[in-house]
């Protein structure tokens, strides 16, 4: 079992939020359910990248937290869906916002990223 080596802060609001939205894929499939895609293997053609079991525990974790919820319809084989909650629905203008931001400074971010990355790679 996970044991926790840093306590949890949870003394402001920017604590709270990282210990929600904390993990790689969690605003992504916020912004994806909340874009219709529902379904286990549609999150998972939008985000490639992800293992299928990366992504159920970042689910699980976001159903944790009360922002989606899991329906799961008795059939054969079962079919499951997730939609945001109406919590989880106050997220998507944040998120919105964020992804605005990282458009109007795209270029200077992927510089200074790929910049850090050439930084490793040579020391």
């Amino acid at each position: 079992m996970y044991e926790r080596k840093i306590p949890l802060n949870l003394n402001c609001g920017l604590d709270l939020i990282g210990e929600v939205l904390y993990g790689k894929w969690k605003i992504r499939l916020l912004w994806f359910i909340d874009q219709g895609f529902q379904r286990p293997s549609e999150l998972q053609r939008k985000i490639p990248d992800a293992s299928r079991r990366v992504l159920n525990i970042q689910l699980k974790e976001l159903e944790e937290h009360e922002l989606v919820s899991k329906i799961i319809y008795p059939q054969v084989p079962p079919k499951v869906e997730y939609s945001l909650t109406d919590f989880g629905k106050t997220l998507i203008p944040v998120i919105s916002a964020l992804g605005n931001w990282g458009d109007k400074h795209e270029e200077r971010l992927r510089n200074v990223i790929l910049q850090k990355s050439q930084n490793l790679q040579e020391g």
